[in-house]
């Protein structure tokens, strides 16, 4: 796709070694980085979607799961922003299976937490009769990332969250030894 092949390039030459040293070290060296910080990088991706918007409109889902796939972090963050901009009130219902996929690809929680908040939690508000099958099959899930997910997902609903749903959830991974579910429930 033009479109990722302009954008690693752009990314390629504009990459600084001693951020991505930094980038990664703060993820605890679980992923690669470029070295763009955010500012820079959105500038970047937003001059590369400007000149490929026809094809990232009409590849939006296939192109974050590739985007995901690649190596380097801002590869994610990019493919969250395709989707949290273009899907926006245009969900489909069989898009929670996509949003699984992120979730449990590539997973840590800059990017988990991005998902739920912005793409799980938009997605549930656009279809809330998929609430209970959607978080009930994460929360139950042999995956910290999906249990995550299911207690991150209302961040952004405010007044409209459902506490009875949550703290169901939260009573239910009470026990987690894993420190990034216990700072989720917290």
């Amino acid at each position: 796709m033009l479109f990722i092949a302009q954008l690693e390039n752009t990314f390629v030459e504009k990459s600084d070694t001693e951020n991505a040293f930094a980038m990664a070290k703060y993820i605890r060296n679980k992923f690669d980085f470029f070295g763009i910080k955010t500012p820079k990088r959105r500038q970047l991706f937003k001059e590369m979607y400007k000149e490929n918007e026809q094809e990232v409109a009409s590849n939006l889902r296939s192109l974050a799961t590739l985007l995901f796939e690649k190596t380097q972090r801002e590869f994610h963050y990019c493919a969250i922003e395709i989707l949290t901009k273009e899907l926006y009130n245009k969900y489909k219902k069989d898009d929670a299976e996509l949003i699984e996929k992120l979730i449990t690809t590539n997973s840590w929680w800059d990017t988990v937490d991005a998902i739920s908040k912005n793409i799980l939690g938009q997605y549930l508000t656009e279809f809330p009769d998929c609430t209970t099958s959607t978080i009930s099959k994460f929360s139950n899930a042999n995956n910290m990332w999906l249990n995550r997910s299911a207690i991150l997902f209302q961040l952004g609903y405010k007044d409209k969250t459902d506490f009875s749903l949550l703290k169901v959830i939260c009573i239910k991974h009470k026990s987690s030894s894993e420190f990034f579910m216990q700072k989720a429930i917290g």
